[in-house]
């Protein structure tokens, strides 16, 4: 058998074998059990709209046939949604993807990016993979830093600012004002990519009106969050028509399934049942932080469908997260100095909090047994 290969690019070469996020199914799999509680992954346990599930199954004896490679109706729906038009919305397979075209649209090897350290590490894993180099701003306390980004961007002539807002992985916010004040601090030729994806959970107030006349902010949002729909794979871009069409030039066209074009599209209609959804995320991140409060630790208030909790320190957190995987609840914390003092447990059914809260208060007693 031959042994020979033709060579990675020196660029793939010197990437590490990796991926941002070991999924939950690879953990089951090394424990040999399922976990009881799903709540790290920021997923909405709470499901979808059952007209979407609905059109799924309608649309289930037409995958014989490629999805409608410019997305017509999603985006004329979405555009309605917004109030923006058609041509300003560009849809792709989740915000993880837009990210990589986006990656691939501006950044060569050894182009500067800004971004928080500790922000989300799906942009810097796209980023390294086009060669680029990271320029990371440490957050300031618990939100990212809006005035060091903006410096950052200006010093490093950087062509990409990367910000969330709501953020992940500490689940705060800034208010609308002030995320307009930094976009006109930013240099015309830095784009900002805003990060939307919880922008359904978020306050009205955080949220700046869509303005595509700019041609340096892209704001992304997706269906994987409040609209429960992570499994289909379906985010959007929001921006100015001309670097909208820009995708164009790189997308997957035939790459948005024509199930989750019906999904998203029913999902987007159902307004009644996103409202329902969008009150029990909230009283579910109050019964998470009411738990955390029980057990004499502070949880940072959130506007995501998350609830990052202050356990005290980098070791106590870490304890703690393995403790209750251990004892079969999923979730995971953050890495990075002054953050990974934190674990992050995401909203869900009343069942899996129950768990949650079981595990959560076993787990805390052994480690503050160790001490």
């Amino acid at each position: 058998m031959p042994t020979s290969r033709p060579p990675l690019t020196p660029l793939a070469r010197s990437l590490p074998s990796t991926v941002p996020f070991v999924g939950p199914e690879t953990q089951e799999r090394a424990m040999g059990r399922p976990f009881r509680a799903r709540l790290g992954a920021n997923e909405n346990g709470f499901g979808p709209s059952p007209r979407a599930v609905a059109a799924m199954a309608e649309a289930a004896g037409d995958v014989w046939k490629y999805g409608d490679p410019e997305s017509f109706d999603l985006r004329r729906a979405l555009a309605s949604e917004h109030g923006v038009g058609m041509d300003t919305i560009a849809i792709g397979e989740g915000i993880d993807a837009l990210l990589g075209l986006i990656a691939r649209l501006y950044i060569e090897p050894g182009t500067p990016v800004v971004t928080s350290l500790g922000g989300y590490p799906t942009f810097n894993y796209h980023v390294a993979g086009f060669g680029g180099r990271l320029v990371t701003v440490p957050y300031d306390g618990d939100r990212e830093n809006l005035a060091g980004l903006a410096e950052a961007a200006a010093r490093e002539k950087a062509p990409l600012v990367y910000l969330s807002n709501p953020d992940n992985p500490m689940g705060t916010w800034w208010e609308a004002s002030e995320i307009e004040r930094f976009i006109e601090s930013l240099p015309e030729t830095s784009m900002l990519i805003l990060d939307e994806a919880y922008g359904e959970t978020a306050p009205a107030s955080a949220l700046p009106p869509f303005d595509t006349s700019r041609a340096n902010v892209l704001r992304l949002r997706t269906f994987s969050k409040a609209y429960a729909l992570a499994g289909m794979r379906c985010g959007y871009a929001i921006g100015e028509a001309e670097t909208i069409r820009s995708f164009d030039k790189i997308r997957n066209h035939f790459g948005m399934p024509r199930i989750t074009q019906a999904a998203c599209l029913a999902a987007l209609e159902d307004r009644a049942y996103l409202a329902a959804t969008i009150a029990r995320i909230k009283a579910c991140r109050e019964r998470i932080a009411g738990i955390a409060t029980a057990h004499g630790l502070a949880a940072i208030p959130s506007a995501t469908n998350f609830v990052a909790i202050d356990c005290g320190g980098k070791a106590v957190a870490e304890a703690v997260m393995q403790g209750l995987i251990a004892r079969d609840v999923f979730v995971r914390k953050p890495a990075t100095p002054g953050l990974d003092r934190c674990i992050r447990v995401s909203v869900g059914p009343e069942e899996e909090i129950a768990c949650f809260e079981e595990a959560f208060a076993e787990a805390l007693k052994a480690v503050r047994n160790q001490r």
